[in-house]
């Protein structure tokens, strides 16, 4: 099959189980001098790639030479919150989001490219500013929490890219919507969200349990409270997230060992049982030495906790 103008290339979309499909110009990004003060200013905490090639990352033409268009693709990933105490983001209780996203993504890369068009796909994994790309491809709007926001699915959306030579019709980009709304601000228990549209990621939960290595420091160890892997908070208080539809791709079920597991019988497991349980998963990222590291955080959250309110039922 070869798929070569837009309508055709989002109807396939559909067809790989892809929930949302956009097109835009292959011009160079329009947030390059935010993006270059940010890393600047070492708010990207130990995430050094971040600032490699950053010609590369904020021009696709530097990516893939004669570059016309980008297809931006989302896939929903929205689950209830899984049984037990300690908090893993959803997106990472089933597989590993970037097999599964890949592999829709190189299937859809090798329907329009048969008549000799070039293309390279990435998911997360490439230099690409993949929210704006998104933003600007029309799939929603980068909120007040930086996170991609869909109209109808809300905030729980995992994004891929394929970078083409095609000349293709580019759709409108997607309008702000999130207004006088600032929820995800205060909600966050790091501060990491330090205004409208900005993030501090050395401050984000996500990125202290994922991407440092390393002991988390104080007191940004103790805000991290019952979090494993990840952060959900500005997701969950979007308003947003009231449209969110559960998905009902298999892929994102929460596996057996983290459904209703409490953080001391998780903590209890071997490392050898744990290397196992992430196996496939996307938190391989943080290795078990993390992982363990993450465990000991929670249960000294609950044992304070636990003091807490034997506190305030004794006065």
């Amino acid at each position: 099959m070869t798929v070569t103008d837009s309508v055709a290339i989002k109807a396939r979309a559909r067809e790989l189980g892809l929930d949302a499909c956009g097109i835009t110009s292959a011009d160079p990004a329009q947030y390059a001098a935010f993006y270059h003060q940010w890393t600047a200013e070492g708010k990207a905490g130990e995430m050094q790639w971040l600032s490699r090639d950053p010609e590369r990352r904020t021009d696709p033409a530097k990516v893939l030479p004669g570059a016309r268009s980008i297809i931006a693709v989302g896939l929903n990933y929205w689950q209830p919150q899984s049984k037990g105490r300690g908090r893993i983001a959803r997106y990472a209780l089933g597989e590993d989001y970037h097999h599964v996203l890949l592999e829709k993504l190189e299937t859809l890369a090798g329907e329009i490219t048969q008549d000799g068009a070039l293309a390279k796909v990435y998911v997360d994994t490439g230099p690409v500013l993949e929210k704006p790309l998104a933003e600007r491809a029309g799939i929603g709007w980068q909120g007040k929490s930086t996170m991609l926001i869909h109209s109808k699915l809300g905030p729980w959306m995992l994004l891929g890219e394929i970078i083409t030579t095609l000349e293709l019709e580019p759709d409108a980009p997607h309008p702000d919507r999130c207004g006088t709304c600032s929820r995800c601000i205060t909600a966050c228990p790091t501060q990491a969200i330090t205004g409208p549209y900005q993030l501090d990621a050395r401050r984000c939960i996500a990125y202290l349990t994922i991407e440092l290595k390393g002991a988390i420091p104080e007191p940004l160890d103790s805000a991290v409270g019952n979090h494993v892997y990840g952060c959900d908070i500005c997701q969950e208080v979007c308003p947003w997230n009231d449209r969110a539809a559960v998905s009902d791709d298999p892929a994102w079920q929460p596996r057996e060992v983290w459904d209703g597991a409490s953080i001391q019988a998780l903590n209890d497991r071997t490392d050898d049982d744990l290397r196992q349980a992430i196996r496939g998963s996307a938190m391989r990222r943080t290795k078990v030495a993390g992982l363990r590291r993450n465990l000991v955080l929670a249960l000294e959250a609950g044992r304070r906790g636990s003091a807490r309110e034997r506190e305030d039922v004794t006065r």
